[in-house]
């Protein structure tokens, strides 16, 4: 056992981080799910110039949450002044980060890293841009990551979706520079309302919750049964510690919550916390075991 758990250059008390999204878009926020005890937080993505106008909504669902927004809308000018003051208190903040062009996304990520940032997380694969946002393809992949590794040595991690050539993505972002990578980002799903026969929210959108976990795991104990070995920040449908364990059981190095947060957010991530140390053996706030 080691001092606690290394990802991406941070050392954190526990391997409880919370997730990109709209809980993640305010200073405050942030603050309270770290003195809560998250052992790091994923901004809301920053991006220079977010889709505007767009009808940006959550539905939950029983087995999970449709969501329908994007990047955050406050300016990149805001993000690096709250992300300078994190980094002045050293605080275990990952900036989470896009834009619409690789070389958009270095120049950000060079702002970024000048604040003082540990780390960051590429919040490329989002699906929910119109016209249905851009396929991700290796290619695509690797393009994003190179152009933000030839602008900052930061710790890098790629945020994937799972499906389809996930191997093959998880080897470019490799090539480009990553490393690590977060899977999964939220995967294309569609609820009908029963009152129209319509879909919900206007279309199909991002998809998270308790039953994407099982794809989710299937997928990264594949990738480590390929040989992928860099560290990888599981995502989907955690709610419980026995959750977190399951992630650690199959490869990953940490997890990320953020669905469960949706409901009684402080009191949700505290419960997450304890019963993780719970089962991982570990007073809730002690250090984990190190990361790959």
């Amino acid at each position: 056992m080691s001092d606690g758990v290394r990802i991406l250059g941070l050392t954190l008390k526990n391997p409880v981080v919370v997730g990109s999204g709209l809980l993640t878009d305010q200073e405050r926020n942030i603050r309270k799910l770290l003195a809560t005890g998250a052992g790091a937080v994923v901004t809301k993505t920053i991006h220079p110039s977010p889709p505007q106008g767009l009808d940006e909504r959550i539905l939950r669902l029983p087995s999970g949450m449709l969501n329908s927004t994007t990047y955050s809308k406050r300016s990149v000018e805001h993000w690096l002044a709250v992300l300078t003051s994190f980094a002045d208190e050293r605080l275990p903040v990952i900036a989470s980060v896009h834009a619409d062009t690789p070389a958009e996304l270095g120049e950000l990520a060079a702002r970024v890293a000048a604040t003082g940032c540990p780390a960051l997380e590429l919040g490329i694969s989002c699906i929910n841009e119109e016209p249905g946002g851009e396929e991700e393809t290796p290619d695509r992949v690797h393009a994003y990551t190179a152009a933000t590794r030839a602008r900052t040595t930061l710790p890098i991690s790629v945020k994937l979706a799972i499906g389809e050539g996930l191997v093959d993505r998880v080897h470019a972002a490799v090539a480009g520079g990553a490393d690590a990578v977060t899977v999964s980002d939220t995967i294309s799903g569609a609820a009908v309302s029963p009152e129209t026969g319509d879909l919900e929210l206007g279309g199909i959108f991002g998809y998270s919750g308790p039953a994407i976990k099982p794809l989710v795991l299937a997928a990264i104990w594949q990738l480590r049964r390929r040989g992928v070995d860099l560290p990888v920040l599981g995502c989907g449908g955690v709610s419980s510690g026995r959750d977190v364990a399951d992630y650690l059981s199959v490869g990953a190095n940490v997890a990320q919550v953020y669905t469960a947060l949706h409901t009684d957010m402080y009191e949700t991530l505290e419960r997450i916390v304890t019963e993780t140390g719970a089962v991982l053996g570990r007073p809730a706030g002690a250090t984990a075991g190190a990361a790959r």
